[in-house]
C-alpha cells in the first residue's frame, strides 16, 4: 500500500477522527480497555466507507470492538492506519479483516512501550518538574506550561500520527520497524525520563532536619554531618522507601497521610 493523496473527503473524515482520539478512555473498561474509545474514534471512517453496506458496517463495528491497549498518542496513528486499510479492504479486496486486527495486536505493545517512555515517563516528567517550579512560586504560568509542554505537544502528535498513519498506510509499519528507529528512540526516553525522576527527587524532595545535638558545650547540626557524607541523604532516603512500601502493598494516600503525621509530631518535637 503505497502512499495516497488525501481528498477533502477524507480529510474531512481524518479532521473528525482527530478530535474523537482525544476521547480515547471513553467507555475504558477492564475487559477491553480502550476498545470503545477506538471504535468511537474509526466511527467516521467506518460510517464513510461502508455507508451502502450494512453488513460490512456492522463486520467492522464489531471488529474494532475488540480488545485494544496503547498509549492515547499512538492509537491515532493505528487509527489512520486502520482506516488506510479498511478502505483498501472495500474497494479492493487485497486485505481482510483478520489481518487488520492482526496488524493492530501486533502494533499495540511496541507503540504502547515507545511512547509510555517519551510522553508519559518522559515528557510528562519534565514539564511536571518545569510547572511545579513556577507553581512553587506562586507563578499561574507553571499549569499554563505544563498544559502547553504536555498535552498540547500530545495532541499535535496526533494530528500528525493520524495523518501520518492513513496517507502512508501499511508502509509505514515497515519503515518504523526496519530503519530501527523504534528500539533506539524506546531507549533513548526511557533513560531521558529516569534522568528526569532523578533530577525531580534531588530539587522537590526535602527533609529539612532542624536537629541540634549539644556535646560538651558544642553544638552539633545533625543536618550538616548528614550534608557532608552524602548531600540529600534523606530526600533519596525517603523516595526510596515510600517506593519500597508501594511495591508491598501500601496505598499511596496512607503514605501521604502519614508523612502528614511524621512531620507534625517532628516540628512539635524539635526535628522539622
Amino acid at each position: 500500500m503505497s502512499t495516497t493523496a488525501i481528498t477533502p473527503e477524507e480529510k474531512k473524515v481524518l479532521r473528525s477522527m482527530f478530535w474523537r482520539s482525544h476521547l480515547t478512555f471513553i467507555a475504558f473498561n477492564m475487559v477491553k480497555m480502550q476498545a470503545n474509545g477506538f471504535t468511537h474514534t474509526m466511527q467516521p471512517a467506518i460510517e464513510s466507507i461502508y455507508k451502502d453496506d450494512p453488513e460490512g458496517k456492522k463486520e467492522a463495528y464489531l471488529r474494532h470492538q475488540n480488545f485494544f491497549n496503547t498509549n492515547a498518542v499512538p492509537l491515532a496513528f493505528i487509527a489512520g492506519l486502520s482506516y488506510a486499510m479498511e478502505k483498501e479492504k472495500k474497494e479492493k479486496g487485497a486485505i481482510d479483516g483478520a489481518t487488520i486486527n492482526s496488524i493492530k495486536v501486533g502494533l499495540m505493545g511496541p507503540t504502547a512501550g515507545m511512547f509510555d517512555s517519551l510522553f508519559f515517563n518522559g515528557l510528562r516528567i519534565i514539564a511536571a518538574g518545569i510547572g511545579i517550579g513556577f507553581n512553587s512560586q506562586g507563578n499561574f504560568l507553571g499549569t499554563l506550561l505544563f498544559i502547553l509542554l504536555y498535552g498540547v505537544t500530545q495532541s499535535i502528535s496526533k494530528y500528525f500520527l493520524l495523518n501520518w498513519g492513513y496517507s502512508a498506510g501499511t508502509s509505514a509499519i515497515d519503515q518504523v520497524f526496519s530503519s530501527g528507529m523504534m528500539k533506539a528512540l524506546t531507549r533513548a526516553t526511557s533513560i531521558l525520563g529516569l534522568t528526569m525522576v532523578g533530577a525531580m527527587v534531588a530539587q522537590m524532595v526535602s527533609v529539612p532536619l532542624n536537629w541540634t545535638i549539644t556535646i560538651s558545650g558544642a553544638k552539633l547540626v545533625i543536618q550538616d554531618v548528614l550534608n557532608n557524607i552524602f548531600p540529600g541523604l534523606l530526600s533519596i532516603g525517603l523516595v526510596f522507601g515510600l517506593v519500597a512500601m508501594i511495591k508491598k502493598g501500601w496505598r499511596p494516600l496512607y503514605l501521604v497521610f502519614g508523612i502528614l503525621a511524621l512531620g507534625l509530631l517532628g516540628a512539635l518535637i524539635g526535628i522539622f
